[in-house]
């Protein structure tokens, strides 16, 4: 340990008084009578290394880019205490360290101002996007607004407003104030879209309850009809389909009221369909037996028996009466078939003896015969003539008649 007299920046006199050493003289720092020179000055130095702590500490945040302003504070506070300071140590060296801090705040201060800068241009472009954004949903058609979307994305904006502004640089008032007016009147804007569509959507809701509400007491009127008054539900059914929605919970009340109604009117006209097609089912047996008979027709030639013995199982499937709901298409269908069969045994006939077609085929024919006899002659002097090619020519002229007569006959 240094003695007190060899000591470079302090010394301890006989009262305990300590004096620091400096450039300009020395001056008192303080007293320290119950100990030694030596522990006196151990005092007095580590105050000393307290306050180049502090120094040193003020240095490292200058380099982790520490505000300006608290730097600036900090080094007003240190060059105070140290021109004060009661401590033993190179106060001066410590002073000049504090010094050059000043100058670094300087040009730390201009950084930072450019840094602030940079960064509230930036944060005014990121919340005018937002604004710009909710501005966006504020022109769409409300018409064709899908509100539960819109809703969402609006309370997702607000949301980045606020995170952006809590979060994010003070911006200037002017700027501040002018973007949030403008995110104010778009979300109004929207809200009054909101507000006036549900407005709309209730009275339509209001109204298609009413409509409904009469269709299910039509409905339920329906019951004492039984079977009978299935065609006239299915038409309260159709009214149903256009009357409009009235709101999920409400609709869904109200069909099932409607339905139930319409169940009773099918499970009467079910039952009707099973008495009656027990009652029909010996007619079926009936017309398939008479089907079987009727079918020999497919093939008959004869259009006159065919047409006659149409008739009588015509006049027979009648009397039989109805068969099973069920089975009325495909024994209908069978029948059909015969009767298009027999007609066209008529069809077939006129085709061929229709007077008119007869006697044009007639004359046709008539004058074909000519035709051929004439040109056999003609070849027969062309022959004898020794002219080949107009034999070629009448020859060909003569064949093409002749087909044409052929398909007359």
């Amino acid at each position: 340990m240094i003695s007190s007299d060899q000591h470079p920046w302090g010394r301890v006199d006989e009262t305990g008084t300590v004096y620091l050493r400096a450039a300009s003289g020395e001056r008192v720092v303080g007293q320290y009578p119950d100990g030694t020179p030596e522990e006196a000055l151990a005092y007095f130095e580590r105050k000393f290394t307290d306050l180049a702590g502090q120094v040193t500490l003020l240095e490292q945040r200058v380099k982790r880019g520490a505000s300006a302003a608290d730097v600036s504070k900090a080094v007003a506070s240190l060059s105070g205490a140290i021109e004060t300071a009661n401590a033993i140590g190179d106060l001066e060296a410590l002073k000049k360290r504090v010094d050059a801090l000043s100058v670094v705040v300087t040009s730390l201060t201009e950084k930072q101002q450019g840094e602030a800068k940079a960064q509230i241009a930036e944060a005014v472009a990121e919340r005018t996007a937002i604004v710009v954004d909710v501005e966006a949903l504020a022109a769409a058609d409300p018409a064709k607004a899908q509100w539960k979307t819109v809703t969402a994305q609006l309370d997702e904006l607000f949301s980045r407003w606020q995170k952006h502004q809590q979060e994010g640089p003070r911006l200037p008032r002017t700027e501040a104030g002018e973007l949030w007016k403008r995110f104010r009147d778009a979300r109004t804007t929207i809200e009054g879209h909101r507000k006036a569509f549900f407005a709309e959507l209730d009275t339509t809701h209001r109204d298609a309850r009413s409509k409904k509400q009469q269709l299910v007491e039509r409905a339920e009127a329906l019951a004492s009809q039984g079977a009978e008054g299935v065609n006239t539900y299915r038409d309260l059914l159709a009214e149903w389909k256009n009357a409009g929605r009235a709101g999920k919970r409400v609709d869904d009340t109200l069909w099932e009221k409607f339905k139930a109604a319409g169940d009773l009117l099918y499970a009467a006209r079910s039952e009707t369909i099973a008495k009656d097609d027990e009652e029909f089912s010996e007619n079926l047996t009936k017309k398939l037996a008479l089907l079987a008979d009727a079918e020999t027709l497919l093939t008959e030639k004869d259009r006159t028996a065919a047409r006659t013995k149409l008739a009588d199982i015509q006049r027979q499937w009648d009397e039989i009466g109805k068969v099973p709901r069920e089975n009325v298409k495909s024994v209908d269908e069978r029948l059909r078939k015969v009767e298009a069969a027999v007609r066209k045994l008529d069809e077939d006939f006129w085709q061929k003896n229709n007077p008119e077609k007869k006697a044009r085929a007639e004359g046709l024919a008539g004058q074909l015969t000519d035709a051929i006899a004439k040109l056999q002659v003609e070849i027969d002097a062309a022959q004898d003539a020794g002219d080949k090619r107009k034999v070629a020519e009448l020859q060909e002229a003569l064949d093409a008649r002749k087909i044409w007569l052929d398909a007359l006959g």
